[in-house]
């Protein structure tokens, strides 16, 4: 049983889900984390070392629940892209552009 979906297309991409909620509690919550690690590394305390590197992991984990969203839309827009390349070509070559 997958926790998280990993297969997107560009439409479900868009839209708001779970995964979107839960990469957003854990990367703030790793920022704050590795704002109290940091501060109690600095003063060799080692709960900060502890604090700062479950944070990484949990700022790595919601990175890595989100990324392949991101993929499958930058995906698309870099079809998009190649279009609109290809059309400002033909239209600097003065040629028809295809509908």
């Amino acid at each position: 049983m997958k926790i998280w979906k990993r297969n997107w297309t560009k439409e479900e991409a868009e839209l708001w889900t779970k995964e979107d909620v839960i990469a957003a509690l854990f990367v703030a919550l790793s920022f704050v984390g590795i704002i109290i690690g940091t501060i109690y590394s600095f003063l060799l305390m080692p709960i900060g070392f502890i604090t700062l590197a479950l944070s990484v992991g949990i700022g790595i984990l919601g990175i890595l629940i989100i990324m392949p969203k991101m993929q499958s839309i930058s995906r698309e827009y870099e079809k998009k892209q190649a279009k609109y390349l290809e059309d400002l070509e033909k239209i600097a070559r003065w040629e028809e552009i295809d509908g």
